[in-house]
């Protein structure tokens, strides 16, 4: 994977896999501490701690459509070779937590990618999960909850026309908001 935000769209897709009802994507760029950091929460099926010392070996996956497992193995060494880390915690029961650091200004960190047409698609790719999106560049923080969406959409689905075209433009919107900011920001 070339972009974060397609790693991002890989685990936020194994929290769904794993029965999450509940999943918090949080980015922060951090310009003071020169850090990155992206963390994917879920309260899903959670791993052992077994499976969670292998889950960084490209060789283990608990899917049945193949044999290995890259997501995470990738994204641990796209953070190391930034002076980064990967952390998982995990608690049968009880969900997981990854969190993974990057320096920010790295030379060979990847690009974040379309983050915003990632949050889309898992809004409209897994409609029964409550999303929370938080993005962060210094102290100005962009924020998407879905449980207020779904309450005000009812029976209308986020991938209805109108919608996705009201959702595209709140993420671009804030998004953009949140860029303006930074380029403020000495």
């Amino acid at each position: 994977m070339k972009e974060l935000s397609l790693h991002i769209l890989d685990i936020a897709e194994n929290s769904v896999n794993a029965g999450a009802g509940n999943i918090s994507i949080t980015i922060e760029e951090n310009k003071l501490k020169n850090l990155l950091t992206i963390v994917i929460e879920d309260d899903g099926k959670g791993m052992n701690a077994e499976m969670v010392a292998r889950v960084t070996d490209p060789f283990t996956t608990s899917r049945t459509t193949r044999k290995v497992g890259l997501g995470i193995p990738f994204l641990k060494a796209a953070a190391e070779a930034c002076n980064g880390k990967l952390e998982i915690r995990s608690a049968v029961g009880k969900g997981t937590r990854v969190e993974t650091t990057f320096q920010l200004d790295h030379i060979d960190r990847m690009p974040m990618g379309n983050i915003q047409s990632t949050f889309l698609d898992l809004l409209v790719g897994y409609p029964d999960t409550h999303w929370i999106f938080n993005y962060t560049i210094d102290q100005n923080t962009y924020t998407l909850d879905s449980e207020p969406l779904r309450k005000i959409l009812q029976e209308i689905p986020y991938s209805d026309p109108g919608v996705l075209k009201y959702l595209k433009h709140e993420i671009n919107s804030g998004m953009l908001n949140l860029e303006l900011t930074k380029q403020e920001i000495p």
